[in-house]
């Protein structure tokens, strides 16, 4: 019969196995060994707490984060390389820091695993405040602790410190506390932070502070912030974050902005906040000098045309354009010129609206108009009436220099002048070039001088109708530059007026009465006048008879 192998054998059998396939893990790890000045100081490896003193730490291969910490001294924080089945030795010497604390205190001491960290109103190591069998003597408050060892929390909880009077926290018993009188916590002088042997003092989160400079800004400025504090472990501004306990930094808010500071420590937290005020709104002028201009176009040349500057100034502003001009600078000024955008001939009355619009990154905005009032008109090419001029035949006398100039020549004359006028207007450098002719009969010397008194009886009519001396130039050609028959032949067909029954069948006088005439040339464009003879006019038999008309018939006519 086979024999049974008891249970309980069995069980002992696999946890060795079992403990045997795990020693060669263990075996890899090191070793830290370290040594703290002043001794109670306590030992976190890696951000968990480990245990408080001299001592030797099991650690896997590779760097760790070490830190050392004591309440009432500067902690340090290093990182160890730790080698597998070797041990690293270091020593740490914590200075002291920090004042005495003032009471009035109350008591607080834990029943609990004695070695394990007591950190207040955090859960990081600079909370840290001692182990729990450190007794404390804190400020009267509230104090969320926390109480860790080895990665692990023991407890977690709120823990009221009264004045006068020792609070004894059950740990075991989940945080159950109890008060008892413990009246020298009210007449207790300052007392150190930390000595051995005695309760550590906590001191309050105190000398917090924040301000701004300046206080008042534009959009797009910056203040200076400059904060302090006192015994906090950590500390944060609203709409920065985290900060250190102390400090400057500068901030562009794009509004009004309050910045709270809050300090905290394991004494507890302070606040203290300074106020930044923005100017959101933007400022803006917009100017036109002259704010009416005149505008005058004849035909395709403009005789006046003004200009007006726009000024234009903004502040607190970040973004500037003027509507239709487009992005300009902050301030400056700009030229514009009169232009009507209407085309066409007639009366100008137009306005055009220049708007300048700024902004800021503030979400300020600023709009300002200026209107410009565009008056005058666009008239069309003017048009110079020209017609030659007819005499009769040795007409004028040198006796008689006014005489010859009859009422039919004069109305062609009165028009070219009116005409004339206007046309300066257009071009003010325009002149007139008056040329007298002399049919073919008589010598070269007496036509030349009968052509010139023709010119010029023509010219001083012109200068009666209003038209400057010094716009009229007189030339005499005499017989020189004769129209040849087909020339007239052609005029006359051309004529609108029709010829009378007593010129048809005498073509030599009516070449003869085209040539003496006056011709009539408008400079510089070098149109030269129309040479239409008088058909039907009631002086025309005068102008045309070949025989030299009476003197008397003459003036009649004229």
């Amino acid at each position: 019969m086979r024999k049974m192998i008891p249970l309980a054998f069995l069980s002992l059998f696999a946890m060795a196995v079992a403990l045997l396939s795990a020693t060669p893990a263990f075996a890899q790890n090191g070793k830290l060994k370290i040594k703290v000045i002043p001794k109670q100081a306590y030992v976190f490896v890696d951000g968990n707490a480990i245990k408080d003193g001299n001592q030797s730490i099991s650690l896997a291969p590779g760097k760790h984060s070490v830190g050392v910490y004591n309440y009432g001294y500067t902690p340090q924080t290093q990182d160890v390389e730790i080698t597998a089945k070797k041990t690293t030795q270091i020593t740490v010497t914590l200075q002291s820091a920090g004042g005495t604390v003032s009471g009035p205190f109350g008591r607080v001491q834990f029943k609990g695993p004695g070695h394990a960290a007591v950190m207040l109103n955090g859960t990081t190591p600079a909370y840290f405040v001692g182990p729990v069998k450190q007794k404390l003597i804190l400020p009267p408050a509230t104090y969320q602790t926390n109480v860790t060892q080895n990665g692990k929390t023991n407890w977690s909880g709120p823990v009221i410190a009264k004045a006068g009077q020792t609070a004894t926290v059950d740990l075991k018993r989940n945080g159950a506390t109890k008060y008892k009188n413990w009246p020298a916590g009210n007449t207790l002088g300052p007392q150190p932070r930390f000595k051995a042997g005695q309760a550590v003092a906590v001191a309050p989160v105190s000398a917090v502070s924040i301000t701004a400079d300046p206080t008042q800004l534009d959009c797009g400025q910056s203040s200076k912030l400059t904060w302090s504090s006192s015994d906090a472990a950590n500390a944060n501004i609203s709409g920065i974050g985290d900060v250190a306990a102390s400090g400057t930094q500068s901030v562009t808010p794009l509004k009004t902005t309050t910045y709270d500071f809050t300090a905290t420590g394991p004494g507890g937290s302070a606040k203290g906040s300074a106020t930044v005020n923005v100017n959101t709104q933007p400022t803006a002028t917009l100017t036109l000098n002259p704010a009416e201009l005149t505008y005058h176009k004849v035909g395709d040349k403009v005789k006046q045309q003004g200009t007006a500057t726009l000024n234009w100034t903004t502040s607190n502003a970040s973004t500037f354009s003027i509507d239709p001009i487009g992005t300009v600078a902050a301030s400056g000024n700009q030229t514009i010129q009169g232009v009507p955008k209407q085309t066409s001939e007639g009366p100008v009355n137009e306005s055009v609206t220049y708007t300048l619009n700024t902004s800021n990154a503030c979400g300020g905005s600023a709009t300002q108009s200026a209107t410009l009032h565009i008056t005058g008109s666009i008239d069309p090419m003017p048009v110079v009436n020209l017609s030659s001029v007819f005499y009769p035949t040795a007409y004028p006398e040198p006796n008689h220099p006014e005489v010859g100039l009859v009422a039919s020549q004069q109305q062609p004359l009165a028009q070219l002048a009116a005409s004339f006028k206007k046309y300066l207007d257009y071009d003010e450098t325009a002149h007139l070039v008056v040329v007298g002719h002399a049919d073919v009969r008589g010598s070269g010397p007496f036509n030349e001088a009968l052509s010139e008194r023709r010119a010029n009886r023509v010219k001083d009519y012109l200068v009666s109708q209003g038209i400057a001396a010094d716009k009229i130039e007189t030339r005499a050609e005499g017989k020189e530059r004769q129209l040849d028959r087909k020339e007239v032949e052609q005029f006359e067909t051309d004529n609108p007026a029709k010829p009378e029954k007593w010129m048809l069948h005498h073509a030599n006088e009516t070449w003869l009465a085209y040539n003496r005439r006056v011709d009539i040339i408008l400079e510089p464009t070098g149109k030269e006048s129309a040479k239409a003879y008088p058909n039907g006019a009631p002086d025309a038999r005068v102008l045309w008879q070949k025989p030299k008309p009476s003197l008397k018939k003459v003036q009649a006519a004229q």
